[in-house]
C-alpha cells in the first residue's frame, strides 16, 4: 500500500458521509480563521483533506535530502576557496565578503527547505532550494493540529494512525546544538530572531520564540536596525545576543546594509553565532541551478551526485547573452518558466505556458539581461483531493509541491501546497495541505 492507495481510502470515507463532513468542514473553516495559520492577515487557504505520505516516502525524503546536502557542501566548500570559481555567481561584493567569514561551526546550509515535485520514488525534479530565512513551518504545524480533530481523520484514525511532523522544539534542539560548536562554554546562550518588521512573519516568529523559551531560553524578536554592536558584542538594549537565528533574506540585508551597519560588523567580528550564515546564499541563489550543470562544478561530485543532478535538477541557462539564446526561449514559450536569480515568494516568476505568444514576448524583453533564468518547465506531479462546493463533495485533482524541512543536514518535516495552475505559490490561487505520517 502506498499514499495514493491511503488518499483515495479519504475520498471514499468522506463521500460515504458527505452530510455530516460537510458540516465538519464548515466548521473547520471558522477554526482555521481563528488560528496562528495566517499569511499577510489572511487564513491560510486550505482542504479538508492532508497530504499523506507513509514511511517508504519519509526514507526516501531522507535520501533526496542527504544527497543534495552533499552536493551544496561540496558546491559551497568549492566557493569559498577558489576565487575563479566565485565568479560564477557573480555576486555582490559585500554579499561575498559575508559569504567567506568563517561561521565558526561546520555546516553550511544549517536550516533548509527543499522544494520538490514528488511523484513517488525516483520520480521528482527540484523547483527551489531556499537555504534563505525557509519559513512556513507555523502553516504545516498549525493546520495538521487542526485536521486531525477533525471528523473525517478521526474516523479515518479508526484504521490508520496519523502524525505530524513537529518543527519547533526540533529546531531550538538543532540550533542550540550548532550552538555548541560555536562556543562549548555557554550552556544557556540568550537568542535573538531577528529580521527586518515589513517583511517578517510575525505568528511563525512567536512560535519559535515560544519554543526556545518552553526549552529553558531567553529569546527576543528584533529588527535588525534596532541592534548596536558595542563592547564585542551584539545588543538589543541591555539584551546581549549569542545567538541570531537568521530569518533576514540575503538579498534584503544586502539591500539595507547601509541601515544595518552594526549588524554587519558584528558579523564580520563574530561577535554572535548566526544560524544560518550568508554561506547558505551560496545555493540559495537560483543560479545554482544553471551552475549545478556546468562541466567543472560536476567534476567536484561523485558519478552517483552527477547522476542525480542530470536527472533531477531541472536544465537552466543564464537569459543574457548572445541573442540566439533570446531567439531560443522566445520559440519554445510552453517549455521554459521564468525566475529572477534571488527573489522570493515566486515573485517576478512567469511561465510560458500561461501567457499568449505576444505577451510571452514582451516579458521577455522586460527581464533580458536583467539577472534571470530560464528553466526546464516541470509538470507537478497530481493527485486527487476532497473539494467541498455548494452543491456537495466533489474531488479534483491539483498539482503538488512538497518542500523538505533539514535541519542541521537531517529531514525534519514537511510543507505541501497544492493548485492547478503552473506556479503552485501565493502568486497564483493555491493550498496548504497539512502533511502526515501514515502507520498502519
Amino acid at each position: 500500500m502506498d499514499s495514493l492507495d491511503i488518499n483515495r481510502e479519504y475520498i471514499e470515507l468522506v463521500k460515504e458521509n458527505e452530510e455530516a463532513y460537510f458540516e465538519d468542514y464548515k466548521e473547520t473553516v471558522e477554526k482555521v480563521k481563528n488560528s496562528k495559520a495566517q499569511y499577510k492577515g489572511e487564513p491560510i487557504p486550505f482542504l479538508y483533506h492532508p497530504m499523506f505520505f507513509t514511511e517508504e516516502d519519509v526514507e526516501n525524503f531522507k535520501k533526496i535530502g542527504k544527497m543534495i546536502i552533499s552536493i551544496a557542501n561540496k558546491v559551497t566548500n568549492r566557493y569559498v576557496e577558489d576565487a575563479d570559481f566565485r565568479k560564477k555567481f557573480n555576486f555582490p561584493r559585500l554579499m561575498e565578503e559575508l559569504i567567506l567569514v568563517d561561521n565558526g561551526y561546520d555546516i553550511n546550509v544549517p536550516i533548509g527547505r527543499f522544494d520538490i515535485f514528488y511523484g513517488g520514488n525516483d520520480n521528482f525534479k527540484f523547483c527551489e532550494l531556499n537555504t534563505d530565512g525557509s519559513s512556513a513551518m507555523n502553516e504545516d504545524n498549525t493546520l495538521a493540529e487542526i485536521l486531525l480533530e477533525t471528523k473525517s481523520m478521526k474516523d479515518f484514525s479508526k484504521k490508520y494512525s496519523f502524525s505530524l511532523f513537529e518543527l519547533f522544539d526540533s529546531w531550538v534542539r538543532e540550533s542550540i546544538s550548532i550552538y555548541k560548536q560555536f562556543n562549548p562554554n555557554n550552556p544557556s546562550p540568550n537568542v535573538a530572531i531577528v529580521d527586518f518588521v515589513e517583511s517578517g512573519t510575525p505568528n511563525e516568529f512567536e512560535e519559535f520564540k515560544k519554543a526556545y523559551e518552553r526549552n529553558g531560553y531567553n529569546c527576543i524578536i528584533v529588527d535588525p536596525r534596532d541592534l548596536n554592536y558595542r563592547d564585542g558584542g551584539l545588543y538589543y538594549k541591555d539584551y546581549k545576543i549569542d545567538l541570531v537565528y537568521r530569518r533576514i533574506v540575503t538579498f534584503e540585508l544586502i539591500e539595507k546594509a547601509d541601515e544595518i551597519p552594526d549588524f554587519i560588523e558584528a558579523y564580520k567580528n563574530k561577535a554572535m553565532c548566526t544560524i544560518g550564515s550568508l554561506r547558505s546564499q551560496v545555493v540559495h541563489n537560483k543560479i545554482i541551478f544553471k551552475i549545478l550543470h556546468d562541466e567543472d562544478t560536476l567534476e567536484l561530485l561523485s558519478e552517483e551526485e552527477r547522476e542525480f543532478v542530470k536527472k533531477h535538477i531541472p536544465y537552466t541557462g543564464l537569459f543574457k547573452g548572445d541573442e540566439k539564446i533570446f531567439e531560443h526561449v522566445l520559440k519554445n514559450k510552453d517549455k521554459y518558466i521564468m525566475k529572477p536569480y534571488d527573489l522570493n515568494a515566486s515573485r517576478g516568476v512567469f511561465a510560458g505556458r500561461d501567457l499568449t505568444y505576444e505577451e510571452w514576448k514582451e516579458r521577455l524583453e522586460k527581464v533580458w539581461d536583467k539577472d534571470y533564468i530560464y528553466q526546464e518547465f516541470v509538470n507537478p506531479y497530481t493527485r486527487e483531493f476532497v473539494v467541498f462546493k455548494d452543491e456537495g463533495v466533489g474531488k479534483e485533482e491539483f498539482g503538488t509541491i512538497t518542500g523538505l524541512f533539514m535541519y542541521n543536514e537531517e529531514l525534519a518535516g514537511l510543507y505541501t501546497r497544492a493548485g492547478k495552475y503552473s506556479l503552485i505559490s501565493a502568486a497564483s490561487e493555491y493550498y496548504t495541505l497539512p502533511n502526515l505520517l501514515v502507520r498502519w
